[in-house]
């Protein structure tokens, strides 16, 4: 399926796409060896069976392998994740992903064991509530992809046993699916039950009203294909359904669709669009939906979307989502790493030029972090750290390969092999980054790992004679399942729809392009892509400039300025009352200023008490773009060996971990006392060891000099308020007394109480733990630089007009938190009675309950929560 599309016309009903390469068009001086190509080769298969045989060993028949904790996950059996549980549905997920890999992969004995575990093991009248658009491209998808490799291997003399078992389920599955599109609209509820359908109070499920437009524009090529294997026309009458419906809710000026629309009056509820999440497999499935179906109309809407994705959302290199309704107004400053599909869907097009050069800039992005983060922006920065294993940017190396031979890709490809096997591969499977700036994990791996990511990788540095069969004559899903291009010639009972089409307007010509150009003529130069890729890789080289100083406010000279703040000076205290401040003790530590003008002592002072609460926002405002990046506690001692990373915040004072090559390496010891306010009474056991320390009662400079005069080589302050962790809060970042701390020259980092429990109960499960302080988490077992991080995160500033919280006097977090949200824009304006809200953290810490409950590290492990509330949404919809 790549390249160059030749259609090919004849007398029957039904058109369909012959997929040939696009001829190449540069002729490499130097091209990577075949020797070189089959020892990468052979090492996709053996690492796609270090993940395969681990889910195999450990967790079928569950849905999911946890690679940390070497167990199955279970829907109900572990904490929830919320919408990205909803994948799940008892019912081996992983397994019959992975179906076609196997066949594809050549493991034809293993195939055959496996499609006999899904017939005989699996079932699909679980009681449990679904989404839709994650079973139809995995469940559905995987079954009918396994069914025509079974059928591939039954015309060869292989598994003549079989006898549409997958089929048998498929269609058993499709029909458990369909009360989903029982609306008005036709586009399906977003959540089915498998057994009780929509409807009824035992279903659990139909009451929602919005989805997402990929999770209803993702359907027919599974549906199709349903149809057409059984003849029966019901499931590719609903999926064209759902897809008429959306492209006549289209904005007609911008010809773009939003991200999320309401299924029964049709209104977009999200107005953004773009090429990313929400959207993405929508655009894939029109232009695919035409290659397998051979429907005019399918290329029509893919050529008219894509004229206005080049005209509002394209802005080579970047892909920058846009208003439907005011295409031309950015509605986001960042992108996110669903996108990466696009490059390999250009290529499919026919447009190399912006496919390579959205593809370069998502490669520096990807070498910057060694994996490209769930969201960056656009100076390529981390907005969301998080790297589930998406083969995203894989499946697009592939196709550029394949259109244009030039080994730069499989140098490209090796990059992304040498990264897996660096940051995410674990002794149980290949563990999904929790961040990508510390290489800190999370216990999944998703099975779109196995679906998809193996395959492009396979394919990629696999010769013609490797393959099995000849991937032309298929299409690749958006779960990369495989599905025959003879369903074009396959009756599917009933004509194509031909719905009212822009009101009933004749096709236009103009929209179709029937063939690609000519690479050669379009590209005589061989160094042509080059040329393309260098400035996009020193834009991207040059885009981290180091944060500029704090600037001064600069709105005036009010007795107290919102920069010399500390919550801990009495007199500072004092002065704040004098402007009508008051201080509330909030639960986690922090306190927050409130503003009452008319309980300030004179006009002026109520003046200057508005003054000091604007300063503060705008503090917190340049502050919030300083921050420094998240540093990593890594376990290297018996059993862990480096397996094990735990987020922490940084002090603003103190070793500088960015600037060690080596980080800090030691065994951990408990403080006596634990707070570390006072001169230690253990200081003979703490010298040259990590001492662990108790947030509370004194500042973090303090005890840092407390353990430093003790000859600690590092300290790790973990939180006292029971639960917090770093999955759900901001980013701690400790700062200093408010005094000079240069005479502070050991590291010192934050942990939360979540990660903190772990590192405890490992010290006392195993008397010595050893552990490494540094940037990001090093080589699992290896040696070697890192690149320089440049991934401060950055937030979306539209949303947030709040302080963020001060520590010590100083901000403290990466993100901003729930309680900033009291403070509104107007409440800095200088109006008679009106009250000013700044949460701030507390400068002298108040002592908590350090008690920790006695759990495992597996259990505590187990029980992390899972990604940010604003990521799920992407979560929900694959992406």
């Amino acid at each position: 399926m790549w390249g160059l599309w030749m259609l090919l016309s004849a007398t029957m009903l039904h058109t369909f796409l012959l997929l040939l390469l696009i001829g190449t068009f540069i002729r490499p001086s130097q091209p990577m060896t075949r020797e070189e190509k089959n020892k990468l080769r052979n090492q996709v298969l053996e690492m796609f069976d270090h993940a395969y045989q681990n889910y195999m060993d450990h967790a079928y028949p569950a849905d999911e392998l946890m690679p940390l904790t070497c167990r199955g996950r279970v829907r109900g059996l572990e904490p929830s994740r919320g919408d990205i549980d909803d994948a799940l549905g008892k019912f081996s997920l992983t397994l019959i992903d992975t179906l076609d890999t196997l066949a594809l992969l050549n493991k034809t004995v293993e195939f055959e064991k496996a499609v006999r575990r899904v017939v005989t093991d699996v079932r699909l009248d679980n009681d449990i509530v679904v989404s839709v658009f994650e079973t139809n491209i995995r469940v559905l998808g995987g079954l009918l992809g396994g069914h025509s490799m079974a059928i591939m291997l039954k015309e060869s003399g292989q598994m003549l046993w079989y006898q549409d078992e997958l089929l048998h389920m498929a269609k058993d599955l499709g029909l458990r699916l369909l009360p989903a599109f029982n609306t008005s609209s036709g586009l399906p509820y977003p959540r089915v039950n498998l057994r009780h359908g929509v409807r009824g109070p035992e279903t659990r499920t139909g009451t929602e009203t919005d989805t997402c437009t990929a999770c209803a524009g993702t359907i027919i090529l599974e549906f199709a294909a349903l149809s057409r294997f059984t003849g029966d026309p019901t499931f590719e009458a609903h999926a064209r359904r759902a897809l008429d419906f959306l492209w006549e809710k289209r904005q007609r000026n911008s010809n773009l669709v939003g991200t999320t629309i309401n299924i029964h009056s049709g209104e977009w509820v999200r107005r953004d669009s773009g090429v990313g999440a929400g959207i993405d497999s929508y655009y894939e499935y029109l232009m695919k939906a035409y290659i397998l179906l051979g429907d005019d109309q399918f290329l029509q809407r893919f050529n008219t979307h894509y004229a206005s994705i080049m005209k509002y959302i394209s802005q080579p290199p970047l892909l920058l989502d846009v208003h439907i309704h005011k295409p031309l107004l950015p509605a986001r400053t960042w992108m996110d790493s669903l996108l990466a599909f696009f490059p390999g869907l250009q290529v499919l097009k026919g447009d190399i030029r912006p496919a390579i050069e959205t593809h370069e800039m998502l490669y520096q992005v990807t070498k910057k972090h060694n994996f490209l983060p769930e969201a960056f922006t656009t100076d390529f920065r981390v907005h969301w750290a998080q790297h589930p294993l998406r083969p995203e940017f894989a499946e697009s190396t592939y196709f550029l390969y394949k259109a244009t031979k030039d080994p730069y890709y499989l140098e490209v490809g090796r990059s992304i092999l040498e990264n897996l096997n660096r940051f995410a591969r674990v002794p149980c499977g290949f563990a999904a980054m929790k961040d990508v700036r510390t290489g800190s994990h999370e216990d999944r791996m998703d099975s779109f790992f196995l679906a998809e990511m193996f395959k492009y990788l396979f394919l990629l540095f696999a010769e013609e004679e490797d393959l099995p069969f000849n991937v032309e004559d298929y299409v690749f899903t958006t779960e990369a399942h495989l599905l025959p291009l003879s369903l074009s010639t396959a009756s599917n009972s009933q004509p194509p729809s031909v719905v009212n089409n822009m009101a009933g307007e004749e096709l236009d010509d103009a929209n179709f392009e029937w063939t690609c150009p000519n690479t050669r003529l379009l590209f005589p130069d061989p160094a042509f892509p080059r040329n393309l890729r260098e400035p996009i890789r020193s834009a991207v080289d040059k885009s981290c400039p180091r944060p500029a100083a704090i600037r001064e406010p600069g709105m005036g000279l009010p007795p107290l300025r919102a920069q010399d703040f500390m919550a801990n000076n009495p007199e500072h205290l004092e002065l704040l009352r004098r402007m009508g401040v008051s201080l509330i003790h909030l639960k986690d530590g922090r306190v927050q200023l409130v503003q009452h003008a008319t309980q300030a002592v004179s006009a002026v002072a109520a003046e200057d008490g508005m003054r000091f609460m604007q300063e503060m926002m705008e503090l917190s405002s340049q502050q919030q773009k300083e921050q420094l990046p998240p540093r990593a506690v890594q376990i290297v001692s018996h059993p862990f060996f480096g397996r094990v990373v735990l987020t922490a915040g940084p002090a603003q004072f103190g070793l500088d971990l960015s600037k060690s090559s080596s980080g800090v390496r030691g065994f951990v010891t408990v403080a006596e006392p634990y707070n570390g306010c006072s001169e230690l009474t253990n200081g003979e056991i703490v010298a040259g060891r990590i001492a662990l320390l108790q947030r509370g009662q004194c500042m973090f400079a303090e005890k840092a000099r407390h353990i430093q005069k003790a000859r600690a080589i590092g300290g790790i302050v973990i939180d006292d308020n029971e639960g917090s962790s770093s999955d759900t809060a901001p980013l701690f970042q400790m700062a200093g007394d408010g005094r000079n701390t240069d005479d502070v020259i050991l590291p010192l980092l934050f942990l939360f109480h979540k990660e903190g429990n772990i590192l405890l109960e490992a010290l006392k499960e195993y008397s010595e733990v050893e552990v490494l302080l540094s940037d990001k988490a090093r080589d699992r077992g290896t040696d070697g630089a890192e690149e320089e991080d440049c991934s401060t995160e950055e937030k979306d500033q539209s949303s947030h007009t709040s302080s963020e919280p001060l520590d010590e006097s100083k901000v403290t977090t990466q993100e901003q938190v729930a309680d900033d949200s009291v403070v509104e824009q107007e409440s800095v304006q200088p109006a008679e009675g009106l009250d000013s809200y700044v949460p701030v953290d507390v400068g002298e810490e108040t002592a908590g309950d350090g008690d920790s409950d006695s759990q495992s590290v597996d259990s505590l492990m187990a029980d992390w929560q899972e990604d940010l509330e604003a990521f799920k949404q992407m979560e929900k919809d694959e992406l």
